[in-house]
């Protein structure tokens, strides 16, 4: 065999491995029960017999369709790579999905997905980029039973009597050290109102970071497990 032919299978099998790992992304139209429809980007990773968890993960800025797309690559593959399901809506009105209506889409969109087959029944957790964080954290006040938690990466907290349904509840919040936008000056205001409301905190600043950053895995990873670990009995 030439070691062109050996080159050429060689690069054959790092292909198939590599297209056998990557995360599966559609976009699908989904129909609410108030009749409402969401279009959702799914992504999933390797097929598996038992259904998943499901994170909702929801975009910055107006969470367009453009934003959500590259959420869904760029943050939904790395969930789906730790075997969750995940699903990133596109806003319907370019403000992510803050507000009570918008809250209440994410709220049915869960019923929905729910019924499948693939998703697992019960928590899901909740996690957003900047307004999609503070989305995030809106919904989860409605009824903090219903979730894992939020992975806030980032957000911002304001003082509100409403964060007081978060007592207890696990935020995972991460805010650049180099933030653009200023969000870094806030981190201590932040983590003020936080535990002010009781909640389970994991919050740091990454150094150097802007607005937008690679997430850290590896802190990441070991929060998923253990309030997945906590969560669940």
């Amino acid at each position: 065999m030439s070691k062109l032919t050996q080159h050429l299978l060689l690069l054959i099998c790092l292909l198939a491995v590599g297209f056998a790992s990557a995360s599966l992304q559609a976009q699908e139209r989904i129909v609410l029960a108030n009749d409402a429809v969401l279009n959702v980007f799914m992504v999933e990773g390797e097929a598996s017999d038992a259904p998943k968890p499901m994170v909702i993960l929801m975009g910055g800025g107006a969470g367009n369709a453009s934003i959500s797309r590259d959420t869904s690559q760029w943050l939904g593959s790395g969930f789906a790579q730790r075997g969750w399901i995940v699903a990133v809506p596109i806003s319907p009105n370019n403000r992510s999905f803050r507000g009570s209506e918008n809250n209440e889409m994410i709220s049915l969109l869960i019923d929905k997905l729910q019924q499948r087959d693939d998703v697992a029944g019960g928590k899901v957790l909740l996690a957003g980029v900047s307004n999609g964080g503070m989305s995030a954290l809106e919904i989860a006040r409605s009824d903090p039973s219903r979730y894992f938690g939020v992975a806030a990466v980032p957000a911002l907290l304001s003082e509100n009597r409403a964060n007081a349904a978060l007592q207890g509840f696990p935020v995972y919040l991460r805010i650049g050290g180099a933030d653009q936008l200023g969000w870094a000056d806030r981190f201590e205001e932040t983590v003020a109102i936080f535990t002010e409301a009781g909640v389970e905190l994991d919050a740091a600043i990454l150094d150097g970071a802007p607005h937008m950053f690679r997430m850290d895995w590896s802190t990441l990873g070991s929060w998923l497990g253990k309030i997945r670990a906590q969560r669940t009995k």
